[in-house]
């Protein structure tokens, strides 16, 4: 049997990069780990959403309009409407949120015919 590898290059916003590699024993939880592990070193990027893009758009819409309920793709597309003053399809925004929640920022449930969302907030343990 062959050995499983995987390798991710990653770099930040200062230049610095990033190289994990995973060889063996590979399992969705190592993983998931290596992308919290990569969250966490973007978490100042996080803080500033890029406002030039679609996507830091809707996460600032999502995070500020919705910071701690549930919501919708198409609540999500009303406020973003209003306050950028700009259409955007329902499939972008949905896109988008399916991202996001790939990416373990938003929590995805199925809610009858559509899905509903929820920011994920990491909390701050102290000892």
């Amino acid at each position: 049997m062959k050995q499983k590898r995987i390798r991710i290059d990653v770099q930040d916003k200062d230049g610095a990069k990033y190289d994990f590699k995973i060889e063996g024993n590979v399992t969705k939880e190592k993983v998931l780990k290596i992308f919290e592990l990569m969250d966490l070193i973007n978490i100042e990027e996080d803080q500033a959403p890029n406002l030039d893009s679609v996507g830091g758009k809707i996460w600032n819409v999502a995070e500020n309009s919705f910071p701690t309920g549930r919501f919708t793709s198409s609540e999500v597309l009303e406020k973003y409407e209003d306050e950028y003053n700009e259409p955007i399809k329902l499939s972008v925004v949905s896109t988008y949120l399916a991202r996001f929640a790939s990416r373990n920022r938003v929590e995805r449930t199925r809610t009858g015919r559509e899905w509903s969302y929820q920011i994920i907030r990491i909390a701050q343990k102290h000892s």
